[in-house]
């Protein structure tokens, strides 16, 4: 009898370890793609017939997540919302941005295409929009020893249960009217930890959350950077135009009251130099 008690435990021990691995030797993915978003019915690459964009700063801006494929897919909202707040405030500091819109989720329609994205922007009275694309996938892992002590002992006893959360995030900046992809830039991150049994779940949520605003950290100042190499390029593009809305003095051309101003110290500093 006690030998066969032993048998039963080892057989149930077996058993719950197997149950155990089976669920923890598993990958979650979440996905937003822009392709997937612009271009629903697509078969093969669009082809991008060449436009001339009008741009008149100061421009006024869209923020949005791209709508995942499925329902609940990606971060809660309020982390989106918050994440979205860092993008604007990246933008907020050139003074050749007007005001900037964080569009809210629910406004997007997935597989919305071109036609969505045209819609919320006359709602949101926006000119270019930035699509934050996402891809994460969430890698779990239990090792046998961990298995072992969770089935016989307990689940507090090994933080043997390891998550590996890669998460890869890209804005990619449109003009609307054009249909224009103007720049990008891309943010990505790799967060490893591991818990125990219990508190997997609260930790491995904690993490895809924690690989989000990492890869939001690498974003940003790519997005800087991308956003100034742009305002060069299209000084010598001439598939760009650029016309200051009325009462906007950019860093550009100066005008006339300028160039007489510029003149007139000009003139003054040339007459100090002869009476020196």
């Amino acid at each position: 009898m006690r030998i066969l008690n032993v048998l039963i435990i080892v057989l149930a021990a077996a058993l719950l370890s197997s149950c155990a691995s089976m669920s923890y030797n598993r990958s979650i993915k979440q996905t937003g793609s822009i392709v997937d978003y612009l271009y629903p019915d697509a078969k093969s690459a669009p082809a991008m017939t060449p436009t001339v964009t009008r741009l008149r700063p100061p421009v006024r801006v869209g923020i949005a997540f791209v709508p995942g494929a499925g329902w609940g897919n990606g971060l809660p909202e309020t982390a989106r919302m918050k994440l979205l707040e860092r993008v604007r405030d990246s933008f907020s500091k050139h003074p050749y941005i007007g005001k900037i819109e964080i569009i809210p989720t629910q406004y997007m329609r997935a597989r919305g295409g071109f036609t969505n994205l045209e819609q919320v922007a006359r709602m949101f009275d926006v000119e270019v929009v930035a699509l934050l694309s996402y891809d994460q996938v969430q890698f779990n892992d239990s090792n046998a020893l961990s298995v072992l002590y969770w089935t016989i002992i307990g689940a507090y006893v090994v933080h043997g249960d390891q998550y590996d959360v890669q998460t890869m995030l890209d804005a990619s900046v449109f003009d609307v009217q054009s249909r224009k992809l103007l720049f990008r830039a891309p943010g990505t991150s790799q967060v490893k930890g591991s818990a125990s049994w219990a508190g997997f779940s609260e930790k491995s949520r904690a993490a895809q959350t924690e690989g989000y605003n990492a890869a939001v950290d690498q974003l940003v100042p790519n997005l800087q950077a991308e956003l100034d190499n742009f305002r060069e390029r299209i000084k010598h593009d001439a598939n760009y135009q650029v016309e200051n809305k009325e009462g906007y003095k950019g860093g550009g051309a100066m005008d006339w009251p300028g160039l007489a101003l510029v003149a007139l110290l000009a003139g003054l500093a040339w007459g100090l130099r002869r009476r020196e």
